[in-house]
């Protein structure tokens, strides 16, 4: 006898059933984060249900703490202003600079011609938005023809940088075109100077403390941060000694070392150079940065040693230099600029004073941006607050923004550009433009040069298809060289042709002055042969 056969398709039926509802109530699950990634909400019913997180990931994410940016321009302002009156009014008991002269060179810089040869085919060229900028700009593109005096230029960024990566590079480039030598600034301790090839840095005794991470440092010290990113505080018998490098042109080229530091207490210190020669200093104690500055024929090592005194002082780091061009890389790994407003004014404008920088170059950015990020408005407005800060501490200086760099993202078809890229460069380029400082697209040389994926092909990148080596860092500052060079060969030639057209219009003015001058010579005689009376007075 055939049995019916059961029916269990309502089985099927109420299976299907129970997995929508929990795929359904599931989208009900807040995002979540995991490892510090956010994930997105799980939602199967987005063609019916709408989230008010759906609805806000058009808005500008949260991607920096907005209390990180909080400065007081106005406060800035009055403290560099309350420095600069007290050292021009009432001068200072003590003395700011110690000199140890082993030479004494008077001739200074000569006026170079610029190389219009360009060391990559395609120019990316510097962008300028107002005659604020391009007067800012041209005085440094004057500067680096004409000046008799140092050139500097302090390059503020971010892990992109670090190491002396790309600054190098433009550093060699910019010395043997326009003069110079020297590495720049090295900072008087640092777990990070392993990584630089450019000076070797030894030292022992310096407990040191990165600006990221200020919080952990003293209070005296965190109040006291340079823009280097780096405060060093030693124990009795602390050193440092740098020594120069031949890994690229120049750096051994030096004749001249500053260290800077703060002594508030009286203190002893000791500066031994090239192994050879020793001095010793006796430092009044001071809340004002000091600096002691070493000439020599060359400077080929420098030691620097806390001999009494040790309470309260820190330590900022040396710059190397000749005449010519001086380019300090201060780079801090992690920043996105926010740590510039962590940093000391008054510190910073003292050592400008010293110093007096023509350029401050701004690279950052990259710890900002995100895949799938569009609106960086917040953090436009964020970098119009760096330049404004940049010029209250480096008043004489031209700024230039660095638009962000080239980045690849793994996607199932490989790896692809950031698609956050082109919204960051337009966040930089208003910020620049509304400031009137000076605008460079980094992400653009790159693409010129066939982008980051052909960067990692070459080996020219790391295959976190994000930071460029030492190798890429040179393409990319040969590039930046190009667009410098550009401008001030632009320059050069502009001022060529006044002075041509002077000079034309000089010999005109003469030849028609002569013109005249023999016209009414002519003038004269004729009237004097046709006079009766001449005629008269000569028979007789």
């Amino acid at each position: 006898m055939n049995t019916p056969e059961k029916d269990y398709s309502h089985r099927g039926w109420i299976a299907a059933l129970a997995l929508i509802a929990v795929l359904g109530a599931v989208s009900f699950i807040p995002p979540q984060s995991l490892g510090g990634v956010k994930l997105r909400r799980a939602n199967i019913l987005s063609d019916i249900l709408s989230f008010e997180d759906a609805a806000a990931e058009a808005a500008e994410p949260a991607l920096f703490d907005e209390d990180d940016f909080h400065v007081d321009m106005a406060q800035v302002a009055r403290r560099i202003e309350a420095e600069r009156i007290e050292a021009d009014t009432a001068p200072r008991p003590v003395q700011t600079t110690f000199e140890w002269l082993l030479r004494q060179d008077s001739s200074g810089r000569r006026a170079v011609v610029p190389d219009t040869v360009r060391l990559n085919p395609a120019l990316v060229a510097i962008e300028q938005f107002a005659p604020a900028d391009s007067g800012r700009l041209r005085a440094f593109y004057d500067t680096l023809l004409y000046a008799r005096r140092p050139v500097r230029i302090a390059v503020l960024g971010d892990s992109f940088i670090e190491g002396d990566i790309l600054t190098a590079d433009l550093r060699e480039r910019l010395q043997s075109a326009y003069s110079g030598g020297g590495a720049g600034f090295a900072p008087m301790a640092s777990p990070l100077t392993a990584f630089r090839r450019t000076v070797k840095t030894q030292s022992k005794g310096w407990t040191t403390y990165n600006i990221m991470q200020r919080k952990a440092a003293p209070a005296r010290l965190r109040e006291n941060f340079y823009v280097s990113g780096w405060v060093s505080q030693p124990a009795a018998g602390a050193s440092t000694r740098w020594e120069s490098t031949d890994y690229r042109k120049r750096l051994d080229s030096c004749t001249t070392a500053r260290v800077f530091f703060l002594s508030p207490r009286d203190s002893r210190v000791e500066v031994t150079l090239n192994d050879a020669q020793r001095r010793e200093f006796d430092i009044a104690g001071d809340d004002a940065v000091r600096q002691i500055a070493v000439s020599a024929p060359r400077v080929r090592s420098l030691a620097f040693k806390v001999l009494s005194g040790a309470e309260d002082f820190v330590g900022y780091g040396a710059v190397f230099e000749d005449r010519g061009v001086v380019v300090d890389n201060y780079s801090v790994r992690s920043n996105n600029g926010q740590a510039m407003f962590w940093t000391n004014p008054s510190v910073n404008a003292q050592i400008n004073a010293m110093l007096g920088y023509d350029l401050v170059v701004l690279q950052y950015g990259l710890n900002i941006m995100q895949p799938g990020v569009k609106n960086y408005t917040n953090y436009a407005g964020q970098i119009e607050k760096m330049i404004a800060y940049v010029r209250q501490c480096f008043p004489g200086a031209a700024v230039l923004v660095l638009g962000v760099s080239d980045r690849s993202v793994k996607t199932d078809a490989g790896f692809e550009p950031m698609d956050a890229i082109p919204h960051m460069l337009d966040c930089q380029r208003r910020a620049a433009r509304n400031t009137g400082a000076a605008f460079w697209p980094t992400c653009d040389a790159m693409r010129a040069l066939g982008g980051m994926e052909q960067f990692v092909k070459n080996g020219w990148a790391g295959k976190d298809y994000t930071h460029i080596n030492y190798a890429g860092g040179r393409r990319v500052a040969w590039a930046l060289f190009d667009a410098i060079n550009a401008g001030v060969s632009e320059v050069y030639t502009e001022q060529r042709i006044a002075s041509l057209r002077r000079t034309a219009a000089q010999a005109v003015e003469v030849f028609f002055r002569a013109r005249a001058r023999r016209a009414r010579k002519n003038r004269a005689q004729s009237v004097l042969h046709s006079c009766p009376c001449s005629a008269a007075t000569v028979s007789a």
